[in-house]
């Protein structure tokens, strides 16, 4: 047999399977990759103490949401103005250094001048369960990032004044919105709880209620970050306190010596927020979660806790 006899017969023998290739490859449909999880980010940060808390918030916090891709942002306020309440012109600093929500605490009526600002301002928030007609919203709903976003503030009754029952009132607004027909389902948004609140036992009572059902519960109000945070069962996650912004070498924020006289001579001296000194570091404290963007469960939690040994802005 001649060479080219030779490779006559090889095309002629491999010809049949080259074209059926062919033919799948042309007329195929294409492989299609599907992201199997879409993961979002929120960043949750704990109670802004004074003006040294806001400097070193506008100072860290736009980095912070670049440097973990942050998607949802919720700064706990109610400490902004001189350690008790808020301003407009303090919520208006938090605003504007990247929170989308504002949440708050028992301290948020020291203020009675911004009350009105409550009312006005969806993203400013009280705790939930106050008595209905109380001024404010405890509530807000929004669409970022491809997704709806319900935030929750709710205040504990254990060692605080004891307003309406926490865990009730979060059955109720769940209730409330399932039933909105222009919204979806909570089921489908991603919900982050703000629980104000004194008592471990009653955070953690709270955090296992509500898992399956908050895409995270985090506490505030002591002012100490705690090492617990984690993923409960059902897909919640949970972290008993997110700490404090502000100076860290003070007392929950507060000025020591004041905090030292109360507690020897137990005369209600008034506290004052602890002046920032030099080569003493602030803080930015909270957590980031992430979450799976199709069913509103956690996937992981970690906390934060970022320094600046000089808050001015620079």
């Amino acid at each position: 047999m001649t060479i080219i006899a030779l490779l006559k017969y090889i095309v002629y023998c491999m010809a049949p399977g080259i074209l059926v290739k062919f033919c799948r490859l042309v007329c195929s449909p294409p492989i299609v990759y599907h992201n199997p999880m879409a993961i979002l980010k929120a960043m949750m940060i704990g109670d802004v103490m004074g003006d040294p808390g806001l400097e070193v918030l506008e100072k860290l916090l736009p980095g912070l949401i670049r440097e973990h891709s942050a998607d949802f942002v919720v700064v706990n306020g109610e400490n902004a103005a001189d350690g008790f309440g808020l301003t407009g012109a303090t919520l208006k600093r938090i605003l504007d250094a990247g929170a989308d929500v504002v949440s708050s605490g028992n301290h948020v009526w020291e203020k009675r001048e911004f009350w009105p600002a409550m009312d006005a301002e969806s993203r400013m928030l009280r705790p939930a369960n106050y008595p209905a007609g109380t001024v404010g919203h405890g509530w807000y709903r929004t669409e970022k990032a491809g997704v709806s976003w319900v935030v929750i503030n709710l205040q504990g009754r254990e060692f605080m004044t004891p307003i309406d029952c926490p865990f009730k009132t979060f059955d109720a607004l769940e209730n409330s919105l399932n039933r909105a027909p222009e919204q979806p389902l909570p089921g489908t948004a991603i919900t982050l709880v703000d629980f104000h609140a004194e008592s471990t036992r009653e955070k953690e009572a709270l955090g296992f209620y509500l898992d399956g059902r908050a895409s995270l519960v985090a506490g505030t109000h002591t002012h100490v970050q705690t090492a617990d945070e984690r993923v409960l069962p059902k897909g919640t996650a949970y972290i008993t306190d997110l700490g404090m912004t502000g100076v860290t070498g003070g007392v929950i924020g507060m000025d020591t010596q004041i905090c030292l006289d109360r507690a020897r001579t137990q005369i209600l001296y008034r506290m004052e927020v602890a002046k920032p000194k030099p080569g003493q570091p602030q803080a930015v404290t909270g957590v980031v979660a992430e979450f799976d963007g199709d069913t509103g469960r956690a996937v992981s939690i970690k906390r934060l806790r970022a320094i600046s040994a000089d808050p001015r802005p620079t």
